[in-house]
């Protein structure tokens, strides 16, 4: 029996129960969050009235270093995903942490001063951000610091050795180590929290960590080795110097974020066009792209494949405006298969106009395709996504009576057999029974 050609009706079987959650999801600022802004905390607090009872080292370098910090806290970057990263401040952080001499100077300055300097510069930079009414980010803080931490309790012990430090390529290959292993503690303590919160895989979203966090790592580890370096010939001037890339990195950063929020701001306006339009329910759109986008991360989606599911699943009802009649409800899932191909295909020539979304026009093409056709190709696992997501919606629409959601996910996985990919029903199946957990019957 097929959904889209009309024939079940939900209900028709009574109410079907879903299976419930026993446990609750790990959200953000839940244990693990806790967890590492506890430990990051705790290891300031002792760093800071440490260094007050003895006195701090070098104590103009300590404030240079705070000061550094601070401003590249205050001009923290947003990188794809909702991550944080404060690129000029870590790497004054880590130089900090690693630093051998200025001029002819030794550092002398211990690892909890180094930790303190961090945590207070970092701080200081956080407060602007608070009282601009933006969220601290403690999590990204805590990780970025914990990092430093460990570069300056593994190598502020060997800068004392003279083996380590005498020649330059030993003590750069212990700095490249150092920096390699405390930008993989970021990457592993994000994608920890990040896995948690959105229910992810941990090793898909370990690939998206190190693939947005890369570039930037490297420029954070190579600027830190370079003022560490520098310092010892230029003095403090190396740092002023040696953060100018960092700056050109950022605004290059900043650049590519905004332009991919112009992206999702044309593909949500062009969204509404269809709702204000009368062609589909209010919210339809917005609904489809969420509920797709968390099946997408069940099914283990990377990254850019999620934002490329969620702009086709923004824009899957686009073709509905060449309709001279607006389909009742907007329901697509009711009407013919060879309507709604005709639908899929034009708005997938629409979307083809923008000539930069190619891959979302492909699946929003395949999206009326069903799964199990002899006569054809499976269809893209996103366009799979889409047509589960699509037609849930217009079955359930803006009802949040789970008892009507758990009825239209069995409908849905009645009709596996041909029209529907299992495994997507199945997780479609997951993501409601968590969103709408049901009571006793």
């Amino acid at each position: 029996m097929s959904i889209s050609q009309g024939r079940v009706s939900v209900g028709e079987r009574g109410r079907i129960v879903a299976p419930r959650l026993r446990t609750r999801p790990w959200r953000p600022g839940g244990t693990g969050s806790r967890v590492v802004i506890a430990a990051a905390g705790l290891l300031v607090a002792v760093a800071v009235v440490h260094t007050l009872l003895v006195g701090a080292v070098q104590p103009r370098w300590a404030l240079v270093f705070t000061a550094l910090v601070a401003v590249g806290e205050l001009l923290r970057l947003n990188l794809p995903g909702d991550r944080e990263a404060a690129p000029i401040g870590t790497a004054c952080a880590l130089a900090n942490a690693l630093l051998i001499r200025v001029g002819p100077i030794p550092a002398r300055h211990s690892v909890l001063q180094v930790v303190a300097v961090t945590g207070i510069g970092m701080t200081i930079g956080a407060l602007p951000h608070l009282a601009a009414g933006r969220p601290a980010r403690l999590t990204s803080m805590a990780a970025r610091l914990l990092a430093v931490a460990f570069a300056a309790f593994a190598f502020r012990p060997l800068a004392a050795r003279p083996a380590v430090i005498e020649h330059w390529w030993t003590a750069f290959a212990v700095m490249a180590s150092l920096l390699a292993v405390a930008w993989l503690i970021t990457v592993v303590i994000e994608t920890v929290i990040r896995a948690g919160a959105l229910r992810t895989r941990w090793w898909v979203t370990f690939t998206d960590e190190v693939r947005v966090q890369g570039p930037l790592g490297v420029a954070i580890g190579a600027s830190a080795a370079l003022i560490v370096f520098a310092a010892e010939a230029m003095g403090l001037v190396a740092v002023a110097v040696f953060i100018a890339p960092l700056l050109v990195t950022q605004v290059a950063f900043r650049r590519y974020a905004g332009i991919r929020a112009t992206y999702l701001q044309t593909v949500r306006a062009l969204a509404r066009v269809t709702e204000i339009g009368g062609y589909v329910d209010a919210g339809h759109s917005d609904r489809v792209s969420r509920l797709a986008v968390t099946v997408g991360r069940e099914l283990g989606l990377t990254e850019q494949q999620l934002l490329e599911l969620q702009y086709a699943a923004l824009i899957h009802d686009i073709g509905q405006l060449s309709l001279p009649d607006p389909i009742p409800g907007g329901a697509t899932v009711l009407v013919p298969p060879e309507e709604q191909r005709q639908i899929a295909e034009l708005g997938a020539e629409v979307i083809e106009q923008a000539q930069m979304l190619d891959s979302v026009a492909e699946i929003v093409r395949r999206q009326s395709d069903a799964y199990r056709d002899p006569a054809a190709t499976p269809p893209p696992l996103s366009s799979r996504i889409i047509r589960a997501a699509n037609a849930f919606d217009d079955l359930v629409g803006s009802s949040v009576n789970p008892g009507k959601a758990a009825a239209v996910v069995e409908r849905l996985r009645l009709d596996t057999s041909a029209e529907y990919d299992p495994h997507v029903v199945a997780a479609l199946g997951r993501v409601i029974a968590r969103r709408s957990p049901l009571p006793p019957p």
